[in-house]
């Protein structure tokens, strides 16, 4: 135990020193915040290749890279199997699906369920900024829904969920309102499974907002530049979101839907008290550089848990983990209590001693035994419900 919290604190001060680094170099003019940070994803980059038990392509879906992990079939093998669409986390600014520790989860959840793993690698902030990284994933989710190509890898098409953990859970759930909205779809989503996800841009001072600001991993501060980056690279929208001032008239409307002193169970509220975001008028706060109908955050592709009630009642069943040493932790958490109000199946998991990006702690030498417990629930949970 004691080696593996040296390891931590080892790689999170490693992770706040690049943090360092890309400040200055962002300060000096010499290179972007996040094409420093980038190197993170470039250190855990791995080549997917197909090995006894797992085929692996790469491919292209609607013009969207994809990596494609089937089992290696046997003579005679006809039966159908589930599929699992499965989109990376980092901040929409970073990752890949050919990360070392995706690669990983997917040949885990190939060979232990028999199932199809499709990896996203859908453009990144900031040189994609929103939507686009949400029409990638669109895309690759309606090219992989049709009769013909899930008959092509033997999927069964009763049998398909999107999952996708951070950035990608807030992926996953946005498609997943989306495909449900839609009538005259043939082939409907199973499930919906979202490991500790970002939902909602709104309100960055939530109770684990304030608790967990200086945790590493996920500071608050790097979680605001996530969400700024991924909508531009205009400053004034950092500054204003820091301040949780970039609230306007329009997206005021849709606090209710954030509203954490009535979604969050009591347990979670701890020492701090509700007092609903600053709302800018005029040219202030984060109007400098977009204003009214066209601001992002207030679009539920960006923020899912926008959605009124009346959106969330044909979702399909639900898995939701969520981390008590996570920024994000309540963005999950009121999302599971209003799935539930609105009707949805919906497993919750919650870990007391968790922190957000957990699950990707399987790789030596940050091979973490909460890493495997999440990977074990999640997949047993897929085992059970797809």
């Amino acid at each position: 135990m004691a080696m593996q919290f040296s390891i931590s604190t080892l790689c999170a001060s490693h992770a706040m020193s690049l943090d360092y680094e890309a400040d200055l170099c962002e300060l000096l003019g010499l290179k972007d915040y996040m094409g420093i940070m980038y190197f993170i994803t470039l250190a855990e980059r791995v080549v997917p290749v197909s090995d006894e038990h797992v085929e692996v392509t790469e491919e292209t879906f609607d013009g969207v890279e994809v990596v494609l992990y089937q089992p290696k079939q046997k003579d005679g093998d006809a039966e159908l199997m589930r599929a699992v669409i499965y989109l990376h986390g980092g901040g929409w600014c970073l990752g890949s699906s050919r990360m070392s520790p995706y690669d990983l989860l997917a040949r885990k959840i190939v060979t232990e369920l028999d199932a199809v793993v499709l990896s996203v690698e859908y453009r990144l902030a900031p040189a994609h900024h929103f939507p686009v990284p949400y029409e990638d994933v669109y895309r690759v989710v309606k090219h992989f829904l049709q009769k013909g190509v899930l008959a092509k890898y033997s999927v069964d098409p009763g049998r398909v969920a999107v999952s996708g953990d951070s950035a990608g859970g807030n992926l996953a759930a946005a498609v997943s309102q989306q495909l449900q909205k839609e009538p005259g779809e043939e082939v409907r989503l199973k499930a919906q499974a979202l490991i500790y996800p970002v939902l909602q841009a709104l309100d960055l001072n939530t109770p684990s907002y304030q608790q967990n600001q200086d945790m590493p991993i996920l500071p608050r501060t790097l979680m605001v530049r996530f969400w700024s980056e991924y909508f531009t690279s205009d400053k004034a929208l950092f500054r204003a979101m820091m301040a949780n001032t970039h609230n306007n008239p329009e997206s005021s409307s849709l606090l209710k839907f954030v509203n954490w002193s009535a979604f969050l169970p009591e347990t979670y509220h701890k020492k701090y008290n509700y007092t609903a975001p600053a709302v800018a008028e005029g040219a202030g706060g984060a109007g400098v550089w977009m204003d009214g109908p066209s601001r992002p955050f207030a679009d539920p592709r960006a923020s899912p848990l926008l959605v009124p009630d009346s959106a969330l009642r044909s979702l399909p069943k639900a898995y939701v983990l969520t981390c008590e040493y996570d920024v994000l932790r309540d963005d999950g958490i009121m999302y599971v209590t209003r799935l539930r109000a609105a009707g949805v199946e919906v497993t919750h998991e919650h870990y007391d001693t968790g922190f957000h990006g957990g699950l990707m702690f399987t790789v030596w030498p940050t091979d973490f035994l909460i890493a495997r417990r999440m990977t074990e629930n999640y997949i047993n949970w897929l085992e059970k419900n797809l």
